[in-house]
């Protein structure tokens, strides 16, 4: 398959699937959000849960997206070294984010810092925001598409400690971030902890935590016991759906990690909203695909 050729079926499918990502929770945190409302008790939590269930489905049934922020668009790539295509794949996500801007629709969020004025199609200096994994040994890509809303992630924080305030810092700059950003963030909440060795690599780590599938553990038991841990106690903080009291602060909380400098400990925490609109992709080598994130769907 030809370049222009390939450029254009990229292009369409991806124009596609932003538009059904911003429409459609994926399946596990839509599952999740079910588990939430019945472990509720106050009628008010209820209600709220009933009207976010109501919300997503008018949002299918008339084609429109979920949340009225569509957000920046984030794409999360693991290419496998030897997929075909990876040079044209930057400019096509350019070109389909445009396009979906006027076909799904989404709302006209990007500004240019100097010229000061909305670019009109979601794309503009460095965005849509893209972060390269390359697999070695592997000839397929799976494209992680994300909404980075102005409430949930985008005001993520980070700050490096010294190793004497020892890792007791981490749980309360966890909280700390939790009890501020997540009342401007809708909850119940996905919380991405990343810790690393400076502000920029932890950041990064604390997005790639929340964009991890419901369900799954940090590699380390010691992490995974954390993860647990957090979970459990800003449940108990008594925040619940769109932060009135209740149940369920959090779906999860994940962490992701690196090796640190003996002279840092580096935490960085991005929430994401009910509204967690993340869409998994996954192409092969001849541009066939396979929608990982939502069961029977089709473009």
């Amino acid at each position: 398959m030809k370049n222009q050729q390939a450029a254009e079926k990229f292009t369409g499918i991806m124009e596609k699937f932003i538009g059904l990502s911003s429409k459609r929770l994926p399946d596990d945190v839509f599952e999740k959000l079910k588990e939430l409302r019945d472990k509720e008790e106050s009628p008010m939590q209820k209600v709220i849960y009933d009207t976010y269930f109501d919300n997503l489905q008018k949002a299918i049934e008339m084609s429109r997206p979920c949340c009225q922020d569509t957000g920046l668009l984030h794409f999360y790539i693991k290419a496998g070294a030897e997929f075909p295509y990876i040079g044209i794949i930057k400019d096509c996500l350019h070109d389909a984010v445009a396009r979906a801007t006027v076909s799904a629709p989404l709302r006209q969020n990007v500004v240019d810092y100097f010229v000061e004025r909305n670019t009109n199609d979601n794309t503009g200096e460095r965005i849509p925001w893209i972060n390269w994994d390359i697999i070695p040994d592997n000839d397929e890509m799976e494209i992680t598409t994300y909404f980075a809303g102005g409430g949930c992630c985008l005001p993520g924080k980070a700050q490096v400690f010294k190793p004497s305030d020892g890792y007791a810092a981490i749980v309360r700059y966890v909280f700390d971030a939790v009890s501020d950003l997540g009342i401007n963030a809708c909850p119940p909440l996905i919380v991405g902890v990343g810790l690393g060795h400076n502000v920029e690599n932890a950041a990064v780590l604390s997005k790639k935590a929340y964009l991890r599938p419901l369900g799954t553990h940090h590699q380390h038991p010691k992490g995974a016991n954390l993860e647990k841990q957090l979970t459990e106690g800003l449940n108990k903080l008594g925040i619940g759906a769109q932060g009135l009291r209740g149940n369920s602060a959090v779906m999860e909380v994940h962490i992701e990690s690196s090796g640190r400098h003996t002279a840092t400990i580096a935490v960085a925490v991005n929430t994401a909203c009910y509204a967690h609109r993340c869409g998994r992709i996954r192409f092969n080598k001849d541009l066939s695909y396979d929608i990982i994130s939502y069961e029977g769907a089709t473009l």
